[in-house]
């Protein structure tokens, strides 16, 4: 929509309504699982520095060799979650539908003053093309929303990172915000709670025990100060409290070990392996650093996490899905912006 005012020349550009803009970010997504799209998304991915922190020296001839066979590995992996019916993968499916339903919400509340968009750091769409598109729509402020519940360098902040980049090539930059990481949001705690609290009555089974793993960081980014691993222990503190449960009922662990270095742990394979051999055959876990299933949910936890507990005697493992697009999480996700848009609308 534009608007045209009497006191400006008839030849002046047209004049944009000002609106507000929210962009959801996510992660990524490869556009295909084919070898030399995956090779793309690893590319791009493995060359972030906040992702791997080495000296290019040292890592690009790593970074080479990996890319000779690792999109192969990772392309079957991707090959067993695969959305085959909109060929796309589940990551980028459920983003979609967050956002659908998002957009709904706010335009219920604020009309068109508000458009909403989402993007991936990795691959398409691209943020520097969902900033583009929403500023060519009139918006003049952005939220951006990393959709990382905990704060981590490879993670909100790599997000925070290219939404800056992309505004350092714009002639006129909108004003620009970032929601902070919400692991303590009630709200948050509060869904995270209440999904567990629904797959137990509904499984067929009663788990021993509930294992809460988050995506792993190398040991050394606790010691140089990321407060991704304190925010994580936060997380389960608080939803524990909220279930009213007692600290042996449920542990903390990391997944998604990478390269030789020593990692923040325990490893979630590892955990579930001694649990089968402790005598918890019946467990349940859930993955609350992620909002949307992807391929760490869906191929990881369900294969190799699940594998290794079946291995070493375990009989009935159940993954509690991430929130996704469910009612509590898009309401979480509606109040925070909300709250994120004071003195703005």
């Amino acid at each position: 929509m534009s608007v045209r005012q009497s006191n400006i020349p008839k030849d002046h550009p047209t004049i944009l309504k000002q609106r507000v803009g929210i962009i959801v970010g996510n992660l990524g997504t490869p556009d295909s699982t084919d070898y030399w799209s995956m090779r793309r998304y690893l590319r791009e991915f493995l060359s972030d520095r906040r992702v791997i922190d080495y000296s290019p020296w040292v890592w690009k001839p790593i970074l080479n060799l990996i890319l000779l066979r690792r999109p192969f590995s990772s392309g079957d992996a991707y090959k067993e979650i695969w959305n085959i019916e909109e060929n796309e993968s589940p990551l980028l499916t459920i983003t979609k539908a967050q956002t659908k339903k998002l957009r709904a919400r706010l335009n219920r509340a604020y009309g068109d003053k508000v458009l909403v968009d989402f993007c991936m750091r990795y691959g398409n769409p691209s943020t520097e093309s969902v900033l583009k598109k929403l500023v060519s729509q009139g918006c003049t402020k952005i939220l951006f929303f990393p959709l990382y519940p905990q704060y981590a360098a490879p993670t909100t902040a790599t997000a925070n990172d290219q939404m800056f980049r992309s505004l350092m090539k714009l002639n006129w930059q909108p004003s620009i915000r970032t929601v902070p990481p919400y692991f303590d949001n009630s709200d948050f705690i509060k869904a995270i709670s209440k999904s567990i609290t629904a797959a137990y009555e509904k499984s067929k089974f009663k788990p021993q025990h509930l294992v809460i793993s988050y995506h792993g960081v190398p040991e050394r980014y606790l010691i140089n100060g990321d407060p991704y691993h304190c925010q994580c222990q936060k997380t389960t503190r608080l939803i524990r409290e909220n279930l009213k449960w007692k600290e042996s009922e449920l542990t903390t662990a990391f997944q998604s070990k990478f390269g030789p270095e020593k990692w923040v742990g325990p490893a979630t394979v590892d955990l579930v392996a001694s649990l089968a051999k402790s005598g918890k055959k019946n467990i349940a876990i859930i993955a609350p650093s992620f909002s949307s299933d992807c391929v760490e949910t869906l191929e990881e936890i369900c294969g190799e996490i699940s594998e290794s507990f079946t291995e070493a005697g375990g009989k009935n493992f159940l993954y509690i899905p991430c929130l996704n697009h469910d009612k509590s999480h898009i309401d979480m996700i509606f109040n925070i912006v909300k709250k994120e848009l004071l003195g703005w609308i």
